[in-house]
């Protein structure tokens, strides 16, 4: 990735058969989508002067992750309407307050923070200048006039990817572990659980989920989201236990976690990942090999529509929700691995994506957004 301005230690998955188109998404809440943002050559006249800034968490903008397609969000929506941008990359917590006061002093319009650990910092420079604008992704705890909470209810489609690596596993194990036991991160876990235990159900099979209890809400941490030799430990752990796929859900430390796959595979396994946040083959292609599927939330295209309703003068603090019905959350393609899941499991998925939508199939998970 280009221009960056720190290369920290980085946080660490379109759509295809089972997801739903995102061009554009309702951002004033769960309805129909409004049109998407138009090119440079309906920007408008006010573009030149907003300014839309962007200050990452401590895993940077090249993040391979929601980092990264928060940045490109912004980057497109500079490309697409053709306003001036700004960002700040943040090496640690203590990064978070200075670059939000540096984009207060340049008179930011917009600015959009990444991520639930910058929620303090953010409702405190909001308080702090009321006449600006934020938005913030991954937390809804802000109550304010001037920010808006972009979030997403990604149990939905980790239930999904939950119900097909049970599907693909030749072990009858699968595991998943988290960066830190944050709800963003939990979220993920309670719906992939869920999705193994509807396999278990409907297929009559006993697949194992190895890492994290839903019902006790305890699991495996690697308490950190910069370390990413933490992800490769906790999963060679996992893979000595006997799962043979795995969603890391850490950020960077998805890449610690895809390199023990790759090691463990050279040694006559056949194990798999489950990417999140992005589609981890465009994203991280170095794993695409090992790949199953990914969980996407489709944050860049959040960001971009953000702005331009802002631009228009149509900013709004009511909540956005990621759904499955409005495009929000996705599973990605299975794109190499597309063999390695039968016709009747892909059905199944298209049966189950169905269901979550019409409300037939429950997912439910403390963390989800209400």
């Amino acid at each position: 990735m280009k221009n960056l301005l720190l290369k920290t230690a980085k946080r660490g998955a379109i759509v295809g058969t089972v997801a739903v188109s995102a061009v554009a998404l309702m951002l004033t809440g769960c309805g129909e989508a409004p049109p998407a943002p138009g090119g440079s050559g309906s920007a408008n006249p006010a573009a030149a002067d907003f300014l839309g800034c962007i200050v990452s968490d401590s895993g940077g903008f090249d993040d391979q992750s929601f980092n990264q397609s928060s940045y490109e969000g912004m980057k497109k929506a500079q490309a697409d309407l053709g306003i001036q941008m700004k960002e700040a990359q943040s090496a640690s917590t203590a990064d978070f307050a200075p670059n939000l006061s540096t984009m207060a002093s340049a008179g930011c319009n917009l600015t959009v923070t990444v991520g639930f650990l910058l929620a303090e910092a953010t409702k405190t420079a909001a308080a702090d200048n009321p006449d600006l604008h934020y938005a913030i992704i991954d937390d809804s705890s802000i109550k304010a006039p001037n920010v808006k909470p972009v979030v997403y209810d990604t149990a939905q489609a980790a239930f999904m990817a939950g119900y097909a690596s049970a599907a693909v596993s030749k072990t009858g194990k699968v595991g998943t572990f988290g960066g830190i036991n944050i709800p963003t991160v939990t979220i993920f876990m309670d719906g992939f659980a869920d999705g193994v235990k509807y396999f278990n159900e409907k297929q009559g099979k006993n697949v194992q989920l190895l890492g994290w209890n839903k019902d006790t809400q305890q699991g495996s941490f690697a308490n950190t989201f910069e370390i990413i030799q933490e992800g490769t430990k906790i999963t060679n752990n996992l893979l000595s236990e006997g799962a043979d796929v795995i969603m890391p859900v850490a950020g960077p430390l998805g890449k610690g976690a895809g390199d023990a796959v790759l090691a463990a595979n050279k040694t006559g396994k056949d194990a798999k990942l489950v990417w999140v946040d992005s589609d981890g083959f465009l994203t991280a292609p170095t794993y695409k090999s090992v790949l199953l599927t990914s969980v996407i939330k489709t944050m860049g295209e959040a960001v971009e529509t953000i702005v331009k309703e802002d631009l228009d003068g149509k900013f709004d603090p009511a909540p956005y929700i990621g759904t499955l019905d409005n495009g929000g959350v996705s599973l990605a393609p299975f794109h190499d691995l597309d063999s390695a899941v039968s016709a009747d499991t892909k059905t199944q998925l298209d049966e189950i994506k169905k269901g979550i939508i019409d409300g037939s199939i429950k997912v439910e998970s403390k963390a989800s957004p209400k």
